[in-house]
């Protein structure tokens, strides 16, 4: 008979149901507990297995997710409404250390990808069209349609413009954010090509743009400045692109180690099994990644609240946890300024879910990164220094957190849901879904299906299957939204627009 409900961790006081339970129902744990179902409870939500009083802790992971604020009956449903948060604001940290080895699975493995001029890899070759402002957003639309149409896919494997609404009318940090995001995206190496245009009155001015991009290939990168063209600048575009096009076209790829691999780490519309599925797949491929000498980077800071402290006993040294914290704190200080309150999440499709407070959603977000150490820390527009395990300040937007990891260097994102999205980013954005019922449903979404983890199969079988369909990935077999050309960008913004 298949399991009714999953108990996690031994010092768990509630457990998932991984099929509708109805009231009346006798169930059994794993352990020999019978419980007495009391109410009905949806799949992934959650069944008191003790009798809970007004400020019981409940447990799930092993940790605490909050406290019970009304009585809560054995075989009872545990959700947002009988349980709150026990998280407060900024706080200080002690470094207590925790250093996991991982196991040696050096495999000396490899995939194709385009080494360009400055020794880093992309694992497409796109020519890509940047905005420095949004008012010439119309315009790279244009010009992204007709030369796709005019080359018809030969020797590319994209043509694409990213549209923003910035450049221009903005102060401080945000402007700084802007530029630094359009710089990341245009020294990506998924590009082999790319063009910037600029209107020519933005404060984002196309000559200070180019000074930032530092050494970049300028056989790879050319600019216009509508304002600067006499007569049409689609004619002229086209042009441009036709010798980006000219030089890429003969690219090829050849095989590099996958230590060059970087992969980002993401979550969106979680439910009741992201932290039992889906989420730990990608941690138990993070690990892999790391023992090959690859990196990878995990985000979505308000989605740590609650799991920091187990990152931060996984920081490599001192120096790293000092970021770690200011990481945490500075977010937290970011929705104190704005007068939000910083535990203003699970959203509405979490806890139709399963999740009930902001502990139980980052204990399970932040699997995604495995048990290696935390190497670096990046702000907000920082690209990746060090190899291994990086954490990354960006929101827990979907949009604007895997623009983030992308601008960092990461070629690809891994994307967990249990939920769904159709949504795509710059680089590719691999889902990945916590149940079959949703990999099932939707099929043109879903590139991978983790919620086999709960029909009998092990989590090393599963991840062999994941780097076996990775590697397809890598070497350029298209996912769902590329196949659907579903490619955004979107930026952080924090202060007054002009």
């Amino acid at each position: 008979m298949a399991m009714q409900v999953l108990k996690i961790h031994s010092n768990d006081n509630v457990a998932v149901a991984l099929t509708e339970l109805h009231a009346g129902e006798q169930i059994s744990l794993s352990d020999g507990q019978l419980i007495s179902v009391k109410e009905s409870i949806p799949v992934g939500h959650k069944i008191a297995l003790t009798p809970f009083t007004p400020g019981d802790l409940i447990l799930k992971y092993g940790y605490s997710i909050g406290h019970a604020i009304q009585a809560i009956e054995e075989g009872g449903w545990v959700n947002e409404k009988n349980v709150r948060t026990n998280l407060e604001g900024v706080r200080d940290y002690s470094y207590t250390p925790i250093h996991h080895t991982l196991a040696e699975e050096n495999r000396h493995m490899t995939f194709n990808g385009y080494v360009r001029r400055n020794g880093e890899v992309g694992i497409r070759n796109e020519i890509w069209i940047i905005p420095t402002v949004g008012c010439v957003n119309g315009t790279i639309r244009k010009l992204a349609d007709l030369f796709r149409n005019q080359i018809e896919g030969k020797g590319v494997d994209a043509v694409v413009d990213f549209p923003h609404n910035f450049g221009c009318s903005q102060l401080g940090s945000d402007h700084e954010n802007t530029r630094n995001i359009l710089r990341d995206i245009v020294l990506h190496p998924n590009a082999g090509g790319i063009l910037v245009v600029g209107l020519g009155c933005e404060n984002n001015q196309v000559s200070a743009f180019r000074d930032i991009l530092g050494d970049y290939d300028k056989e790879r990168v050319l600019f216009m400045e509508t304002q600067k063209i006499e007569g049409d600048e689609i004619a002229t575009g086209l042009s441009l692109l036709r010798q980006l096009y000219g030089r890429m076209k003969q690219d090829k790829r050849q095989p590099v180690p996958l230590s060059a691999l970087r992969v980002g780490l993401k979550c969106g519309g979680s439910d009741g099994f992201s932290g039992i599925t889906a989420n730990p797949l990608l941690g138990s491929f993070s690990d892999f990644l790391v023992a090959q000498g690859g990196t990878t980077v995990l985000t979505e800071v308000p989605e740590m609240f609650g799991a920091e402290t187990i990152l931060m006993n996984r920081c490599n040294d001192e120096h790293v946890f000092a970021k770690t914290v200011h990481l945490i704190n500075n977010f937290k200080e970011y929705f104190i300024q704005n007068h939000q309150p910083i535990y203003e999440n699970p959203s509405p499709g979490n806890k139709a879910g399963g999740i009930s407070t902001l502990e139980e959603k980052s204990l399970g977000c932040t699997q995604k990164s495995g048990t290696s150490l935390v190497q670096d820390v990046l702000q907000y527009g920082d690209r990746i220094q060090k190899h291994g395990l990086n954490l990354l300040s960006a929101p827990g937007n979907d949009l604007v957190a895997t623009t983030a990891l992308g601008s960092a260097g990461c070629q690809l994102v891994l994307f967990t849901t249990g939920r769904g999205t159709p949504f795509g980013s710059f680089i590719p954005t691999v889902k990945v879904s916590t149940n079959t019922k949703l990999a099932i449903h939707k099929t043109h979404w879903i590139d991978f299906n983790a919620g086999s983890l709960l029909e009998n199969t092990s989590m090393i079988a599963l991840r062999e299957q994941f780097i076996d369909f990775l590697l397809k990935v890598i070497n350029g077999e298209k996912i769902n939204a590329e196949k659907n050309n579903f490619r955004e960008i979107a930026i952080f913004k924090t202060g007054v627009t002009l």
